[in-house]
């Protein structure tokens, strides 16, 4: 594990840094407070700290008080090295911020073990966070699919609206749908429709611009979100997914099922009119509807940009 010491005194800061190395941590080392701050403000800085109390720059006392401040994620655990013996002092550096402190000059095995209680709250935070990002994938995401549930797909559009009229640019949005998938699931098994599912999503995400979104917008139906699209670059990119799910067959465990997908493009007015989500989806929902009437597996452009309501 990384472990920052910021101490002035040379001397001592060697004898500090080599009882670490032993221990087999990986020191790195700050000669004053200014110093010791601007590692802690580095990417992957180190989340276990010593810090000497009195020192030049910023003292290890001011430190804490700023690392608390900031952000809690992840977690710094902070030490204090003191010669400050009065509780009143020692209340004090814990009010600070401190999780723990060493009187100098310390024993070897007392600054080990505290070390060692410092890594475990850490640990215990890695796994805290690690769970953490754990269910707010489950809140977002669809659990067949992968993809972007129903509410946050819808919340992704509303805010790309926003920002596409703030900066003057066009947003489109494909509505797709996979053909006949009743019947993928009334001949194959709802084990095999969800393969399909799962299959169809990963194609279409494949496809993908690192900026553009997909997600599941319920059964077997996607929303695509194309920042800074117009709707004749959306047309294209939307017959490029519609190849892309059509031709290969899909592997099942009931056999090789042959899938195609319709798909409806819609595409904001102009930039400073945007329209709400609401509308564009129910504009691309509309087109959808004419890819299926004129026989699936086939992509249908809304017959106007859509203008916001009252427009």
């Amino acid at each position: 594990m990384k472990i920052l010491i910021a101490e002035d005194e040379p001397q001592f800061r060697d004898l500090l840094k080599e009882i670490l190395e032993k221990w087999g941590y990986e020191v790195v080392v700050a000669r004053d407070g200014n110093e010791a701050w601007q590692v802690l403000q580095s990417e992957d800085a180190p989340r276990l700290v010593i810090l000497d109390w009195m020192m030049p720059g910023l003292k290890g006392i001011e430190i804490c008080r700023k690392v608390r401040e900031g952000s809690q994620d992840p977690y710094v655990y902070i030490i204090l090295l003191t010669a400050q013996k009065q509780d009143d002092d020692l209340v004090v550096g814990m009010d600070a911020g401190a999780d723990d402190y060493i009187i100098k000059p310390f024993k070897s095995n007392e600054l080990r073990v505290r070390l060692r209680a410092g890594r475990r709250i850490i640990e215990l935070q890695n796994e805290l966070l690690a769970a953490r990002e754990v269910l707010r994938h489950k809140a977002s995401h669809d659990s067949l699919t992968g993809l972007w549930n129903h509410e946050e797909i819808i919340g992704i559009l509303g805010q790309e609206l926003a920002r596409a009229k703030r900066e003057g640019k066009c947003v489109s949005i494909i509505m797709a749908d996979l053909d006949r998938f009743k019947v993928i699931n009334d001949t194959y098994g709802h084990m095999a429709g969800d393969v399909v599912l799962r299959s169809t999503a990963l194609k279409m995400h494949s496809t993908m611009r690192h900026y553009d979104y997909i997600g599941r917008y319920g059964g077997e139906e996607f929303l695509v979100i194309l920042p800074e699209c117009c709707r004749e670059c959306a047309a294209a990119f939307a017959e490029r997914l519609r190849l892309r799910v059509c031709t290969d067959l899909v592997d099942t465990p009931e056999g090789m099922i042959p899938v195609t997908i319709s798909l409806g493009v819609a595409a904001s007015a102009t930039e400073q009119q945007m329209p709400d989500a609401e509308s564009l989806v129910k504009a691309a929902d509309a087109a959808l509807y004419q890819a299926k009437e004129h026989g699936r597996n086939r992509v249908e452009i809304a017959s106007v940009t859509v203008m916001p309501e009252g427009g």
